[in-house]
């Protein structure tokens, strides 16, 4: 796929279609992979939606964003004890 003719033919005519301005492509992609983990979707399924070599790819890139899961999980088990 080359770059620049998906940008001119499908990226920017669809970014001036929805009124957003300039939103990079790959802020796109990030804001995915944020949802997912906001939905709690496992990194693996997460890894393979964007394609990283490995789990540790999305998690170095991602893991931040976690922090609520923890907690939650910090919950479950202060309840399960």
């Amino acid at each position: 796929m080359n770059y620049s003719n998906m940008m001119n033919r499908h990226h920017r005519p669809a970014l001036e279609k929805a009124k957003l301005g300039h939103v990079r492509f790959h802020d796109f992609r990030h804001t995915y992979a944020s949802l997912l983990i906001e939905q709690g979707e496992n990194i693996k399924y997460i890894q393979a939606q964007l394609g990283h070599l490995s789990p540790t790819v999305a998690l170095n890139l991602y893991a931040h964003l976690m922090k609520d899961t923890n907690q939650a999980a910090v919950w479950r088990m202060e309840d399960a004890v």
